[in-house]
């Protein structure tokens, strides 16, 4: 039976049966994560990043998400604060969200935000992270040791805050998932589609390499490869306190939203006498197979996130499921996997502010190199990201950053500067692999540093 998921032949009894074990691997991993709640989130001290243990990299390649702390000395946090504030206070005619009470602001380019990006702290906590990624395919062309920047922007979230908040959701990769001139042709989820889930490596990154990840073009859409979302914490911030929620069942709840829409209940949806799903319906024997031709992409919009919810993937439990990240404190890093359900409280019920600049970790592509030559004219001229709109942007801003806070920021070292493209990548470095090499000698093309 072919699908528009992949327009491919599927064998549907070796998919159900896949779905029925994952229904069941679901129930034990629910299980754990009632049981830990935040405490299932991994945790590390930068300081021990280069030496870090067995048990820590196996939690965040089974959760998906982690918390690094002490990434920025909590002062200097503390001080791109200072600087994000004064920056805000001099250019009022930035584009925020909402308009009565700013909370999410359109910026790119402040001092701080470049001062945190090229930070080489930051920088090689990414390394760290990227490290977990691997290749099947030994020609592939990527390297997770050299991060690439990618400008995204910030929130300042107030008490009693609820314009920001965002259920159960997917970055903005919806419908791509499924279609085959999206993620389809490269053949991420190829394990999933053929009814072995449980082979399913979210860490795989060579048949992400070719993924066009925004078909639809939407606005705030990502058509740079980031490995994982960020998040530099300027705030200290507990559980309701306008954080962060993630789902820490990477692989099984991928799996999941990606075979759902091939299956419906013959019975329910819900016990009327209590409102809830019951036993019988969530039971693998009461989901059937649908016809796949047909199939309806449960939450997923083109040119928007996928939306999840009880409703439409009662298996995740998500309310018991979708767990907050540890207390964070200025200069900690959070961050979460490219295909990790996520989410942020309702409302902020705390007495401070929650602040946080999105940087994620992306690794050096010849895709992400094409981004990176995009943004840095952008960059040059003030404008808003190449993912993030038109309009003005910073090009009038009193004390928007030049090249000399990315210098500045770099401390001395070339590694911001490169990442950030506005310096070619060292070919001839000892301890490169011939891919680097040639990896490296693309992107400098790319970015106009070689004819």
């Amino acid at each position: 039976m072919a699908t528009h998921a992949q327009d491919r032949e599927i064998d549907t009894r070796v998919v159900r049966d896949s779905f029925r074990r994952l229904l069941d691997a679901l129930k034990e991993e629910i299980a754990v994560v009632k049981a830990l709640k935040s405490k299932v989130i991994p945790e590390i001290d930068f300081k021990d990043i280069k030496d870090a243990s067995a048990s820590f990299s196996a939690e965040y390649k089974t959760r998906g998400a982690a918390v690094i702390r002490h990434v920025i000395p909590p002062v200097e946090a503390m001080e791109m604060k200072e600087e994000l504030q004064k920056y805000i206070a001099a250019n009022p005619q930035t584009k925020a969200f909402p308009t009565d009470n700013p909370q999410a602001y359109e910026l790119y380019w402040s001092p701080a935000q470049i001062r945190a990006r090229s930070h080489p702290y930051l920088l090689a906590a990414q390394r760290f992270l990227l490290s977990h990624w691997h290749s099947t395919n030994p020609s592939a062309l990527w390297s997770t040791a050299h991060p690439t920047i990618y400008a995204d922007k910030l929130h300042v979230r107030t008490p009693g805050d609820d314009a920001l908040a965002f259920g159960p959701r997917v970055d903005k990769d919806g419908p791509e998932r499924w279609n085959p001139t999206g993620y389809g042709d490269s053949q991420v989820y190829e394990s999933v589609w053929k009814g072995r889930w449980e082979d399913y490596d979210p860490w795989e990154i060579s048949s992400r390499l070719s993924v066009n990840s925004d078909l639809y073009q939407g606005v705030g859409g990502c058509t740079m490869f980031r490995a994982a979302q960020g998040w530099l914490s300027l705030s200290t911030m507990n559980a309701g306190e306008g954080t962060l929620l993630v789902n820490p069942m990477l692989k099984h709840a991928t799996a999941y939203y990606l075979l759902r829409p091939f299956f419906s209940a013959r019975k329910g949806p819900m016990d009327p006498r209590t409102g809830t799903f019951d036993e019988s319906f969530l039971a693998p024997d009461n989901w059937t197979m649908d016809c796949l031709e047909t199939s309806w992409l449960q939450g997923a919009s083109p040119g928007k996130s996928q939306e999840l919810s009880n409703v439409l993937h009662p298996h995740l439990e998500l309310d018991s499921t979708m767990v907050h990240i540890p207390e964070v404190r200025p200069g900690d890093y959070v961050v979460w996997h490219c295909d990790q359900i996520h989410a942020v409280d309702n409302k902020h019920e705390g007495t401070a502010d929650s602040s946080v600049l999105y940087i994620p970790a992306c690794p050096l592509t010849t895709r992400n190199a094409e981004f990176l030559a995009r943004q840095r004219q952008a960059f040059l001229e003030g404008l808003p990201g190449p993912d993030f709109g038109g309009g003005v942007g910073e090009t009038r801003h009193i004390g928007r950053s030049g090249l000399e806070k990315v210098e500045e920021a770099s401390q001395g070292k070339d590694a911001g500067m490169v990442a950030f493209g506005l310096q070619e990548w060292d070919s001839s470095a000892s301890g490169l692999s011939e891919t680097q090499r040639e990896l490296f000698d693309r992107a400098n093309k790319v970015l106009g540093f070689y004819d």
